[in-house]
């Protein structure tokens, strides 16, 4: 935890009240980090986020008073705080702000998530991610004219397609969340490599290789690879092997349904550093580019807006 700085430089607080941790920030009003605390997220937090989030924030409060507070993720869910509806795509992002719910008076602001019905005529959402669609509108401003495709990968990798700053659609592969379920519960994978989520990058380019030299052939039907290969002394690594099957099929497939959003063969991919290099591989193995993008800095930048529409009356 860093020092909280001068008495009056602080503007808001911002939240990111994941599943699985609350990360909370005293920001200036640049939405530059001046404090930072973490908590447990909203799966356990017991139903007591009120308690959990002024047990974190009362330091803050005691040195410089009520503070304005924007939140994103779960806590805006069936499972959190208090549920924000979804906003419906297409949308512009100033309407997301604009959709907040609200707590304590007003003075705690739900960012909520987004819906479409995808090219699959199924239903889709996310949360949590619009907060980082927001933030990359503002870290790359050129995202905001003009058709691009975004990738937020993930236990729920989203990919979005964003026209003049407009999200007009977007799809979901739950691409981490496979990953983890065969990687742990599968003999696909020895057991001694379910620790972790580090992968051998020769492997994992091997894996992506192999993909790409069958591009028509159904994922399901490589999936066994895995185990085939390492028995014939062909990997010596399983999971970073199923690491590239994986993100192959879901890159091959987001790009042959979003490619319109792509025209200039570039993709910004919003996330952690381990993931996005590994997006950036698979793009580059079908000739595109990707610009990286730290996704806490994202969420971060988001919230940040966030913040000023809001204090400024939805004119931000």
């Amino acid at each position: 935890m860093t020092g909280i700085g001068k008495k009056g430089a602080a503007s808001f607080v911002g939240g990111d009240w994941g599943t699985s941790q609350l990360r909370l920030f005293l920001c200036d009003a640049q939405g530059a980090v001046l404090d930072s605390r973490t908590g447990p997220g909203a799966a356990d937090a017991g139903g007591n986020f009120s308690d959990v989030f002024q047990c974190l924030a009362a330091r803050w409060e005691d040195s410089l008073g009520p503070l304005p507070v924007v939140l994103c993720g779960m806590v805006g869910s069936s499972i959190g705080w208090l549920q924000a509806p979804y906003v419906a795509c297409p949308t512009m992002p100033e309407r997301i702000a604009d959709a907040c719910v609200t707590l304590h008076g007003g003075v705690v602001h739900i960012v909520p998530g987004l819906s479409c019905r995808n090219r699959f005529d199924a239903p889709d959402f996310l949360r949590g991610e619009e907060t980082q669609i927001l933030g990359a509108l503002q870290l790359a401003p050129e995202l905001r004219q003009g058709r691009w495709l975004l990738c937020l990968p993930g236990t729920h990798t989203k990919w979005v397609a964003l026209e003049d700053g407009s999200v007009r659609e977007f799809l979901t592969a739950p691409t981490g969340e496979l990953f983890a379920v065969l990687r742990d519960h599968s003999v696909l994978v020895h057991k001694h490599e379910r620790v972790g989520t580090s992968t051998d990058a020769e492997t994992f380019k091997e894996g992506l290789a192999q993909f790409n030299a069958f591009p028509h052939v159904q994922l399901l039907h490589r999936l066994f690879e895995c185990r085939s290969r390492e028995l014939s002394g062909e990997l010596g690594t399983p999971a970073a092997y199923l690491s590239g099957l994986l993100i192959a099929s879901d890159v091959l497939g987001a790009l042959r349904v979003l490619s319109s959003f792509s025209e200039a063969r570039l993709v910004y991919v919003i996330g952690s550093s381990e993931l996005t290099r590994l997006y950036a591989t698979a793009l580059a193995s079908h000739g595109y580019e990707a610009s990286q993008v730290e996704g806490a800095a994202a969420s971060r930048a988001g919230l940040a807006q966030v913040h000023r529409r809001l204090s400024q009356g939805g004119s931000a």
